[in-house]
């Protein structure tokens, strides 16, 4: 490949400049002051040196001198990141206390991961991919993350062994001496590591630190996830000190000075029933032409000192972590609960957003205020979804102040989602998966929560005020950590345009953020929600924390952070302590690039250490209530095929289930690419995605927390056109009072709208 000398050497001394950080090809050229086509030279100069290996070229295209890396040498220490399923991950270049660590993340593909676990230090040794680019290959295990994994004891042929949790090994570790604890088969022991298995997984010793409890009892789930993914029990005792002496000194019946007075302010808040802290209030008026915006966010920062033991402990937590039964809270509920929780006809300190915009939603004045609120009412979703459905019901015991005001959110909140949309944001509802306990804490059953509209009011409003904060402190050239949502890579976007062309969906180059909503709204309601969303999932980047300007690809928004929530995030206490900086007229603070760089890294691998803790929980307590139905029949629809089997969705329960080849009809299948099936040679043997099935629960396996299903019925092998099949039944809840099946067919696709769930929630959520 002929290419520009002069560029290759403009190119090569401004990467191995001491002030370079990695950047993308078209930030350099901006960096470079070259035009287009010097642009497009750019690019290919840089191609030509990846091929060379002189700079490496990762997947999320940020460019980085191979000088970088052990004096120029094709090996890489980082931090490993294991993927969920499929036996392959990413290396993080740089370690956390070098400061010249670096954001690109390197595919490593399995078989090469040398048994290195999430968060391990590792060399990797840097070669080319057959797909392009650059991938690593695992060559030692420097650091090990963690040492302590929860497990399932086992005595196998005499000996006590462990199978560790959350770990790719299939074999079991010996522990030696069990302590004289009563232990039994299956209970669930929490052990330290003083030997890893080797690369297959074999060998391994470990030592019993305790018994947590039989497995049998679903009470044990939530302590084994939290030793399993490292969370805390208590705050320690130094922490609590410090939070009782901000408790101690706060005055909550007076306006402190040099605050603004808005208590006079007609304000609300409208959170969840159950709800245990309220970090954010709302005030809006009517005036001519134009709209008036107060988001009202605790002031969190006034009470958390800056280098503070309750600091140190904040940021280290990173995130509150919402289990179903149990919330481990990012600071002292002291804190959280109290000082900082917006409560109604209290005085509660915030930082206050007031956005001014015109009836166009133009926005014409934004200001940032350390103010005083006093809330008037708390309201649940609940029961403004109520007032919205008949307004004039409330009107005696509420008042006409306070509808009057929920009229007006409705209005405007409803008007700036519509335009949103319409601007090529992408619609992403995401239903949660709610538990239903019994008074002893047992499951009974599932749910999904629903995003009414009520839910859209705060979040609009939550979003308008984290876009404003973002594009002010950007517009200062200010380093500070960003939402970040990069747009996916062109190479999945033609694999998901492959799949959804194979599905029989006609659509145009998914590039366009337009394309792919067209796509999930022709697939909405359907049997094939979920396969889609998937999908479209699998194309997705990660949404991180860090001080990049890249921008919200799913929000189509250019400025973005997170602001609205520093009770239970650390980002948005770090963006509310810049803030304040400014406030106070102090000397313009520029923290370091690469200090917000790894704070963003922590921040962003807690939060999805957290969700994933929270998904594995309630999966866990799902497999739990499912192990006393196993022979009971279900409606599922299927949701994956592969070459040995297929996956299947529940309606009635959102649990995936797994029915491999044997399971099906006696028969020769193959699986075709196109159309996502499973065919075999006898008429009425073919599995396709969307294919609505009655199965029946076969075996739970929760050493592996996978259910596996056999079939009954595959009610979809005679139906139609793939993209038209919807389930016949529904049911809304499970474990309570059977009910009537419903033919309702907006039901039943209610009812398996999943993929938006938590997985599109850790990707692509604001």
């Amino acid at each position: 490949m002929d290419v520009s000398p002069e560029l290759t050497d403009q190119l090569l001394r401004h990467i191995s400049s001491s002030v370079y950080r990695p950047s993308k090809p078209k930030q350099i050229a901006k960096a470079l002051k070259l035009d287009s086509d010097g642009y497009r030279e750019l690019r290919r100069v840089v191609k030509q040196l990846v091929i060379e290996g002189r700079v490496v070229y990762g997947s999320n295209h940020l460019v980085i001198p191979a000088g970088a890396f052990e004096g120029g040498s094709d090996y890489v220490r980082g931090t490993f990141r294991r993927a969920m399923g499929g036996g392959f991950g990413f290396v993080r270049p740089g370690e956390h206390d070098d400061e010249s660590e670096i954001a690109e993340h390197l595919f490593v593909p399995p078989g090469s991961t040398h048994g290195a676990l999430e968060g391990d230090i590792v060399e990797v040794k840097v070669q080319p991919s057959r797909k392009g680019g650059q991938e690593g290959v695992v060559v030692e295990i420097l650091q090990r993350a963690r040492r302590q994994f929860t497990g399932t004891f086992r005595m196998i042929r005499g000996e006590p062994a462990v199978f560790l949790d959350g770990t790719p090994y299939s074999q079991p570790v010996s522990i030696g001496d069990v302590r004289g604890l009563p232990l039994s088969d299956d209970d669930k022991v929490f052990v330290e590591m003083v030997e890893f298995p080797d690369d297959d997984g074999h060998g391994g010793e470990a030592v019993l630190l305790e018994r947590l409890g039989s497995s049998t009892n679903p009470a044990i789930d939530t302590l084994t996830i939290m030793r399993q993914y490292g969370l805390p029990d208590n705050f320690p005792e130094s922490v609590l000190d410090e939070a009782r002496e901000q408790a101690d000194a706060f005055n909550d019946e007076v306006v402190p000075e040099g605050r603004k007075d808005l208590t006079e302010l007609l304000t609300i808040t409208i959170d969840p029933f159950d709800a245990r802290d309220f970090d954010d209030a709302i005030s809006l008026e009517r005036e001519q032409g134009r709209w008036r915006l107060w988001v009202h966010i605790a002031d969190v920062s006034s009470f958390i000192p800056e280098g503070s033991v309750l600091d140190e402990e904040a940021k280290n937590r990173a995130t509150s972590v919402y289990l179903p039964d149990r919330v481990v809270p990012m600071i002292p509920e002291i804190i959280s609960n109290h000082l900082a929780s917006l409560q109604p006809d209290r005085i509660r300190l915030t930082k206050t957003v007031e956005i001014e915009m015109l009836d166009d939603l133009t926005i014409t004045h934004v200001e940032v205020h350390n103010a005083a609120i006093l809330s008037d009412k708390r309201f649940s979703y609940e029961q403004v979804d109520k007032f919205l459905a008949n307004p004039d019901a409330q009107r005696e015991p509420w008042g006409d102040e306070i509808c009057d005001l929920l009229s007006r959110m409705h209005t405007l909140a409803m008007q700036m989602r519509k335009a949103r949309f319409k601007g090529g944001s992408l619609s992403l509802d995401m239903p949660d998966v709610k538990l239903d306990f019994d008074k002893s804490g047992k499951v009974r059953g599932a749910h999904l929560s629903e995003n009414t509209e009520s839910h859209q009011i705060i979040e609009e409003f939550m979003l308008a005020g984290n876009q404003a904060v973002a594009s002010w402190l950007d517009d200062l050239e200010l380093n500070f950590l960003h939402r970040i949502h990069e747009p996916p890579q062109r190479r999945k976007l033609r694999d998901l345009h492959l799949f959804v062309r194979d599905l029989g969906i006609n659509v145009e180059s998914l590039e366009s953020r337009f394309e792919i909503q067209r796509v999930l709204d022709k697939v909405a309601g359907t049997t094939l929600e979920q396969a889609v969303n998937f999908s479209v999932l699998k194309s997705m980047n990660k949404a991180v924390y860090g001080p990049q300007r890249e921008g919200h690809y799913a929000l189509d928004m250019e400025h973005y952070c997170h602001f609205t929530s520093p009770i239970r995030r650390y980002p948005d206490l770090s963006v509310h302590r810049l803030v304040q900086k400014l406030l106070d007229g102090k000397k313009t603070p520029d923290d370091s690039f690469q200090v917000l760089l790894r704070l963003g890294h922590h921040c962003s691998d807690m939060e999805r250490n957290a969700q994933q803790a929270e998904r594995d929980l309630i999966e866990l307590k799902l497999l739990h209530f499912l192990k006393k139905k196993v022979g009971e029949k279900l409606d599922a629809v299927v949701s994956r095929v592969f070459a040995d089997g297929i996956h299947a969705r529940c309606i009635k329960l959102p649990v995936d289930g797994f029915l491999p080849v044997a399971a099906l009809p006696q028969d020769r299948y193959r699986f075709e690419r196109q159309g996502q099936q499973l065919v075999g040679f006898r008429d009425g043997n073919r599995f396709r995605l969307g294919d609505l099935l009655t199965v029946q629960i076969a075996k739970i396996d929760l050493q592996e927390r996978q259910l596996f299903f056999d079939l009954v019925k595959n009610h979809s092998s005679e139906a139609g056109p793939v993209a038209s099949r919807r389930p016949k039944h529904s049911k809304e809840r499970v474990g309570t009072k059977r009910k009537e099946r419903s033919s309702s067919k907006e039901e039943a696709a209610k009812a398996i709208t999943q993929l938006r769930l938590g997985a599109f929630r850790s990707r692509c959520s604001v």
